[in-house]
């Protein structure tokens, strides 16, 4: 609709309004601008400007209640609840309002009231993380371990980042770790893991093994790179049998179930098929370790899709111990040593060859050295683990020449790696 004003009297009175208004936009915006600079220090004397400036904003007195509440040199716990009360009777909505509300009326020995808070919270906002999680903490405060845990379940699926502390917070109040499991922690993969991560950080391995075979029962699709603070965890108590079980369940759950080939060899990935390098059980090397360059090639092979490729360019008398696999073995029990192997104009009068010892055994096995050019052969060698020996080291080597000049060149291929248990009676590689 447009105005038509037909007298100068008529055009005055409308400029007059229009500048009333304008003010009182201009005040009121100015106003609560210098409110927020105020609150926006988050000082007493900040705060207390900003509630006077505008006392009908909740967020105000919200802010100056948690000041009273959090600053600890200037502490005033009934001052932080009349501020609390006063932002939620502007806006009782604010279920941060009444969660803060619960905790400073908890703090001053009202219960009763830092209950009727906390409900008032989870009324509001009955699906936040946030209200369950603070209010299951309150119940476990208050020894209701039932609605606690009913509560923290609710945070915990919401929320999975809650999970570990969730699982930790309620074992303190109840170690029935069962229990735990079914009533606070939903069956979820990634919480499993942070929980499983935080027991073996804390050297805690039979819980995490616990926690590790109820996640194996869900056949969750996992990474292996998850998984080493377990298995690290395990080797450190010299439980290799159980480090052995999980990695080979975790390689199953990752899509690497069949790499152990041959049937029956105990050296994981001889194929060098999975990528996987630096973890528990897999091979462990650098790309570029002293100029050699050590690569997967999925282009020359032995068999299956890959091999390992090491490229030595000559600029050196290597002492090169730079491909090692540790592989979990039986105490007294003798092993067959093999490996497919091909190299291309390999000069040295040192060539390269396998090394095999135990953990805490001090004598060695060696196979053939390689050097030339030649097809994909098999070398090999036969091992036995000492008495009390789990874990066998296995290493690429080449021992340096006694001639300084005698620098190693060439390209070498690896594949198809096995360290299988001898059968009775059965021959050397």
């Amino acid at each position: 609709m447009i105005l038509r004003l037909s007298t100068a009297a008529e055009r005055g009175v409308v400029a007059v309004i229009a500048v009333v208004c304008a003010a009182f936009l201009a005040f009121f915006s100015i106003r609560n601008a210098v409110a927020g600079y105020f609150a926006s220090e988050q000082t007493l004397i900040g705060l207390n400007r900003a509630t006077r400036l505008e006392p009908s904003s909740a967020e105000n007195w919200f802010a100056l209640g948690r000041y009273w509440q959090y600053n600890f040199e200037n502490l005033d716990l009934d001052r932080a609840v009349a501020a609390y009360r006063k932002s939620l009777s502007i806006d009782p909505t604010s279920a941060d309002t009444w969660l803060d509300l619960g905790t400073a009326y908890e703090a001053l020995g009202d219960v009763s009231s830092a209950r009727a808070a906390f409900v008032s919270a989870k009324r509001v906002y009955p699906l936040s993380a946030q209200v369950a999680w603070s209010y299951g903490n309150f119940l476990l405060r208050q020894g209701e371990l039932d609605a606690a845990f009913s509560e923290m379940h609710s945070a915990v699926a919401a929320d999975p980042r809650r999970g570990a502390e969730a699982f930790s917070r309620s074992m303190r109040v109840d170690p029935d770790l069962d229990k735990i499991l079914s009533r606070v922690i939903p069956p979820s993969r990634d919480v499993y893991l942070d929980i499983i991560r935080g027991l073996a950080d804390d050297g805690q391995t039979t819980d995490a093994l616990r926690v590790w075979n109820r996640l194996v029962a869900l056949h969750p699709q996992l990474q292996l790179r998850r998984l080493p603070s377990l298995i690290e965890a395990l080797r450190r108590k010299q439980l290799i049998p159980e480090a052995s079980r999980v990695w080979q369940q975790a390689a199953s759950l990752s899509g690497f179930a069949d790499l152990s080939q041959p049937l029956g060899s105990v050296l994981w990935d001889g194929g060098f098929e999975s990528g996987e390098t630096g973890l528990s059980y897999t091979w462990v090397f650098s790309p570029n370790a002293h100029g050699v360059q050590i690569r997967q090639d999925c282009q020359e092979k032995h068999s299956g899709s890959c091999s390992l490729r090491i490229s030595f360019d000559g600029q050196s008398n290597l002492n090169f111990t730079d491909v090692c696999h540790i592989v979990p073995v039986q105490p007294s029990t003798t092993y067959n040593f093999s490996a497919w192997v091909h190299s291309r104009a390999l000069s040295t009068d040192q060539g390269a060859h396998f090394v095999l010892r135990g953990f805490s055994q001090a004598n060695s096995v060696v196979t053939s050295d390689v050097q030339g050019s030649f097809d994909w052969r098999q070398i090999g060698t036969q091992w036995t683990a000492g008495p009390g020996v789990q874990e066998a080291l296995v290493c690429l080597a080449r021992s340096p020449s006694e001639q300084p000049d005698n620098k190693i060149r060439g390209t070498l291929w690896v594949d198809d790696v096995a360290l299988v248990p001898a059968s009775p009676g059965s021959p050397k590689p």
